[in-house]
């Protein structure tokens, strides 16, 4: 069986990770090894059972403990060539990744690791470059999507081919509006290569799901532009002026930004 737990999901740090009985992988390192060590004890894991790391790009809160956690369980890490340059210059990664672990793929190639075929596709974001991953296990897809400043035709393909969706819902509009943020920043997170508005998320879902669609996560939501109660009713209500309902045409949870999310099997 197919498993996935979020660790963090927001500007304070992204981690999360997939896996079966034999191990599997984690998307991104933006929480402390402390911690990453911390929860795996907690959910009685072993990061022995981590067998790679992919990167969806080189923003700290996505890459800052890359480089010790590879270092220290000698694991691979897999992304594309510019977020590695990325990674090697940013000046909140600590530890480098070490040459041997460095794995460069290809936007829209597909590869195995392992158990799993995994497919990069472009996600529009104002980072060195910026990946989904579409993950396919024993007929299962999974997607994620995080940091996202519009949804492209390849991800709302994305979208209509995955039964298990992690999306982005970085904002409301009004809070972002009404919010201390300065003119620039709030024109930074709204811009095409910015962060997902509750509604832009909501209604990426309901032009694109089909229904074997069965479990969404909206994730990276903003601290200060957004709350997960309000996120998830401007979501629910959006999908609802489709026809689809959350929690009976599929469920629908809000990943926490600090804390784990608990174990969910994927059928």
């Amino acid at each position: 069986m197919l498993k996935f737990i979020s660790f963090g999901s927001g500007s304070s740090g992204n981690c999360y990770f997939i896996y079966n009985d034999n191990g599997g992988f984690i998307i991104d390192v933006g929480i402390g090894t402390r911690m990453l060590k911390k929860y795996f004890r907690e959910y009685g894991l072993s990061l022995s059972s981590v067998k790679n790391i992919l990167v969806t790009h080189d923003h700290a809160d996505h890459v800052k403990s890359v480089g010790s956690v590879s270092r220290d369980y000698n694991l691979p890490v897999y992304s594309t060539h510019k977020v590695h340059v990325g990674i090697s210059k940013n000046y909140c990664v600590r530890h480098k990744i070490q040459p041997s672990c460095v794995k460069i793929i290809e936007v829209g190639r597909t590869f195995q690791l392992d158990d799993f075929e995994i497919t990069p596709f472009h996600v529009p974001h104002d980072s060195t470059d910026n990946v989904g991953y579409r993950i396919c296990y024993d007929g299962i897809v999974f997607c994620i999507m995080t940091d996202v400043g519009h949804v492209t035709d390849e991800m709302k393909q994305m979208i209509g081919e995955c039964d298990y969706l992690v999306l982005e819902a970085n904002y409301d509009a009004e809070m972002l509006k009404a919010g201390p943020y300065p003119a620039h920043l709030k024109d930074r997170i709204k811009s095409p290569e910015g962060h997902l508005a509750n509604e832009e998320c909501a209604k990426a879902i309901a032009e694109n799901a089909t229904t074997r669609l069965k479990h969404v996560w909206l994730c990276h939501l903003s601290e200060e532009n957004n709350h997960p109660e309000l996120a998830r009713k401007s979501v629910e209500q959006i999908l609802r002026s489709y026809g689809l309902i959350a929690g009976k045409d599929f469920e629908l949870d809000v990943l926490k930004r600090k804390t784990p999310s608990g174990v969910y099997e994927l059928e």
